[in-house]
């Protein structure tokens, strides 16, 4: 049975904690998405490299080393859970000497910032870059060829033809499934509490297991990330839209006004 006096409890008494749980997993989510995204895209042309018989055997062999590099990259951090690679990454930095635990800062920055946050943002980084290559990769194949054919005929250079006319292109369609991505590292931040990232899930654990209201605690964790989700899914589809060209109001009787103002 959920006791709602020890619910409404909680959210008062450690609402402080919440909300730098909060504001960690958005952190989290949002920098890890976008930085991700920009990881990505090099990682989808490197995959996308074509070896050409006229290439000197450096530019061969450099192209092989990067599309090989890209292709075992993309396997490997697709292929493994990102609570598995941070553990590797956390065990891995001790044995080179270095604990990220050891770095500080004043007061934490609010209680949000630290060295394990940097940690969980290299992880939940280079893990989603893996994902986003696949998406611009998909992007990319969903070009029509035309278009770099009219590029090339009006003597555009490559790196022209893809940041002015082909990337655009890519990340406009591809716009619902990097929203997808970032709604998917709002919720799988949780995963870092293994290496200590005090994001909402660890927060909410550890406020459970000093209130001994683990029911209620997992409740108030649920809610709140619905309503993350919720929100970023809003926002994304505001933002599809707005680029599509529809216009949209926040307010809940303009379309009946405009219904009724035109009869």
């Amino acid at each position: 049975m959920i006791r709602f006096d020890v619910l409404g409890d909680i959210l008062y008494r450690w609402q402080d904690l919440i909300w730098a749980g909060v504001a960690s997993t958005l952190i989290l989510s949002i920098v890890g998405s976008v930085v991700g995204l920009l990881l990505g895209i090099p990682l989808a042309y490197g995959k996308l490299l074509k070896i050409k018989t006229y290439d000197s055997p450096f530019k061969r062999g450099l192209k092989i080393f990067i599309k090989g590099f890209c292709n075992i990259y993309s396997t490997v951090l697709r292929g493994t859970p990102m609570m598995v690679q941070a553990l590797i990454f956390k065990f891995g930095c001790q044995a080179l000497g270095l604990n990220w635990g050891a770095i500080q800062f004043p007061s934490e920055v609010l209680n949000v910032f630290n060295g394990w946050m940097i940690a969980g943002l290299i992880v939940i980084t280079f893990n989603t870059a893996a994902y986003m290559g696949e998406v611009i990769i998909s992007g990319i194949n969903g070009i029509d060829k035309g278009q770099f054919e009219g590029a090339k005929s009006l003597g555009l250079n490559s790196g022209t033809t893809t940041f002015s006319i082909i990337l655009p292109q890519v990340i406009r369609n591809s716009l619902p499934t990097i929203g997808n991505e970032l709604i998917v590292n709002i919720k799988d931040s949780s995963v870092l509490n293994v290496i200590a990232v005090t994001e909402l899930y660890y927060r909410l654990i550890s406020i459970a297991s000093t209130t001994y209201a683990f029911l209620e605690a997992y409740l108030i964790l649920a809610i709140i990330y619905l309503i993350m989700t919720m929100v970023a899914g809003f926002i994304l589809k505001f933002i599809e839209r707005r680029l599509d060209g529809v216009k949209i109001s926040i307010n809940p009787f303009g379309r009946l006004y405009r219904r009724y103002s035109h009869e």
